[in-house]
């Protein structure tokens, strides 16, 4: 993508979480060196402040702006006069909350992992002084930034496959078909209960397979009937679910989410269909859109033809035959975060085209369905209303 705010110094940029051992950290650092709109000049990057440091130095960070912690990274920062201007935060589910709020508190841009909170009302609270602050946050849904996804949105949006009648979402996996807590620290804290919350395949795949649904065809979930399975033994929080789904406009829908299906290696993949057509997306395979339009053979969409849309288009980096990518994917998030910012700063109008970046109001209904789902499956499925308030 082009950086048409080439002229204006890079955006600084301080992460929190992230670290050495961090799944996620990598594919943030990615994203935010690709189109040259950010800098990493901050971190605290490590519970173990030595780790940390070390970590911190072999990224090229001054030792000076290598924290212990996010309080003392953004006491100090709120000091200097280059602080930083956007923070990441790839932390456990139960540290989002606090280290969102302090950072929201000092004016600094946040851009957020999911679950962004552990509860509603956190969320809520986020969202809330977030406006107050007039600061730009952005929920992490990184699956969002691949052309092929813009693409569905838009051909929904344009009526191509017509009135949207059934959605069908997930994101099963099977590799924590064993016990794989038991020696992967990542995996430890998202199935513990006191740092991941009530769930743990719903809330870290799950709200993709959620977030793809709702984006897409710009329907919110109104009620869940859910349940949830703990197979691997020992295991606390499900590594399985099964959810029913039905949204605001009518239409019906189901989502599985799963980290033990066996021969799943990553497993996101969507289907919608209307009453004109339908379209499907595989998430290994991002180059192709399938689109059935009633009456007519199966058309598979490619990054190079002629179908489509500007909001495909802006996005597309490589030649036709080469795959769009994951990390292509998070660097569309960070780049469409950075235009928005850059063109308040600069007291422009920002191109209404990087406007469908996944937002805090996003996140929040994440939650919500959490929630929801939870309360549900602990009552053998019964139909839970969310409660989206945003």
């Amino acid at each position: 993508m082009k950086n048409r705010f080439h002229n204006n110094p890079p955006l600084r940029y301080g992460m929190v979480g992230g670290g050495e051992s961090s799944q996620i950290g990598d594919s943030h650092r990615v994203a935010l060196n690709r189109d040259s709109y950010y800098r990493l000049v901050a971190g605290a990057f490590d519970l173990n402040q030595e780790r940390g440091q070390k970590f911190g130095i072999s990224l090229g960070l001054e030792p000076d702006r290598i924290y212990s912690d996010y309080k003392e990274m953004a006491t100090k920062e709120n000091f200097r006069d280059d602080k930083i201007q956007v923070v990441g935060i790839m932390t456990p589910n139960n540290t989002h909350y606090p280290i969102a709020k302090t950072f929201i508190e000092a004016g600094i841009n946040v851009i957020l992992e999911k679950p962004i909170t552990t509860n509603s009302a956190d969320a809520y609270d986020l969202i809330k002084l977030s406006r107050k602050k007039e600061v730009l946050c952005a929920s992490m849904y990184g699956y969002s930034g691949y052309p092929m996804v813009r693409q569905a949105k838009a051909m929904v949006n344009a009526g191509e496959i017509g009135k949207i009648r059934v959605i069908q979402t997930e994101f099963a996996h099977g590799n924590c078909a064993l016990a794989v807590e038991n020696h992967s620290e990542g995996a430890a804290w998202r199935n513990d209960p006191k740092t991941s919350g009530d769930s743990f395949v719903l809330a870290d795949v799950g709200t993709h397979a959620l977030h793809l649904a709702t984006f897409i065809t710009g329907q919110k979930v109104m009620e869940v009937s859910a349940d949830r399975q703990s197979f691997v033994e020992g295991r606390v929080l499900e590594d399985n679910a099964h959810v029913l789904l039905r949204f605001d406009k009518g239409a019906s829908g189901f989502l599985w989410a799963s980290g033990v299906a066996v021969g799943h290696r990553h497993g996101l993949a969507i289907r919608v269909f209307g009453s004109k057509g339908g379209i499907s997306w595989v998430q290994e395979r991002p180059n192709q859109l399938t689109f059935s339009k009633l009456g007519h053979t199966p058309l598979t969409l490619e990054l190079d033809s002629p179908e489509l849309h500007p909001q495909a288009k802006r996005l597309l980096r490589v030649g036709a035959g080469h795959p769009e990518g994951y990390f292509e994917a998070f660097s569309n998030i960070y780049s469409d975060f950075a235009e928005i910012l850059l063109a308040k700063l600069n007291r422009e109008t920002p191109d209404q085209l990087c406007l469908d970046l996944p937002t805090l109001e996003d996140g929040a209904r994440g939650v919500e369905f959490l929630n929801a789902c939870v309360k549900s499956s602990d009552n053998n499925g019964r139909w839970i209303k969310t409660e989206s308030i945003f």
